[in-house]
């Protein structure tokens, strides 16, 4: 269980600027309050957003509304050498009940939106003389599953997207990775709302090695080891934090 996990030596990312995308819930939450504790200087970045937490709303799928939250974001810290992105949208029908509406939604923000992002902060990046960018994935982008095509589509574009840059920024010492069921809401909505969610979930659980599935902390320890200095010789890397999930 996860209740006898170390906590992680304090200090890995002081004075690091960290823009967190999707800090409002789940696995984008745990990570902002994880690398604030680690000594980060964090903006965070969503939808909706506190404003006491230096916070700034935008869709990562409107291009200009993005980039003008970076870039305030940026004042803000006084620089970006760091991103995690762990926005992501779900999407379970069979593909003659999906709608093109459904499919480009999620292809939009789960794909595109990243891209958007990406593209975002590498100004402040290539000025800072390099940085960290971490997109949040799934087990599904390596392995599939039933009535999930856009979901699954989604992250494994995400994945090779990732590999893809890396090899672009790599010499301007930029690194690019990705990291990826989790206890969210994102992830409960795909049994909890159901009459047998109990038979749902257990069904899910089944799927991974260890019979669980993972914690957002756990999910926000990987995008910190993939953010600090430890990880500088990883890029391109799809790390699946699935509990065995995919066995890659």
């Amino acid at each position: 269980m996860t209740g006898d996990l170390a906590a992680p030596a304090v200090g890995r990312l002081e004075g690091r600027r960290i823009l967190i995308a999707g800090s409002a819930s789940g696995i984008g939450r745990e990570t902002l309050r994880l690398f604030r504790a680690q000594g980060a200087n964090v903006a965070a970045l969503d939808l909706r957003v506190d404003d006491t937490e230096q916070g700034f709303a935008a869709d990562i799928t409107d291009g200009a509304a993005c980039r003008a939250a970076v870039e305030a974001a940026t004042r803000a810290m006084g620089g970006l050498d760091g991103m995690v992105n762990c926005v992501g949208i779900d999407l379970e029908a069979p593909i003659g009940d999906m709608t093109d509406a459904d499919w480009d939604r999620v292809i939009a923000v789960n794909l595109t939106g990243a891209m958007i992002l990406c593209r975002a902060v590498l100004p402040a990046m290539r000025a800072a003389g390099g940085g960290t960018i971490v997109n949040m994935s799934s087990a599904a982008g390596l392995s599939p599953l039933s009535h999930r095509s856009a979901y699954c589509t989604s992250k494994a574009g995400l994945n090779m997207f990732g590999k893809c840059l890396a090899m672009e920024l790599g010499p301007e010492n930029i690194r690019v990775n990705t990291a990826g069921a989790v206890d969210t809401p994102l992830f409960r909505s795909s049994y909890e709302d159901f009459q047998n969610a109990e038979e749902r979930l257990s069904a899910i659980r089944a799927r991974y090695a260890m019979r669980r599935v993972a914690e957002p902390c756990e999910i926000a320890s990987a995008a910190l080891y993939l953010t600090e200095a430890g990880s500088s010789y990883v890029t391109g890397a799809a790390l699946a934090v699935d509990g065995g999930r995919s066995f890659h």
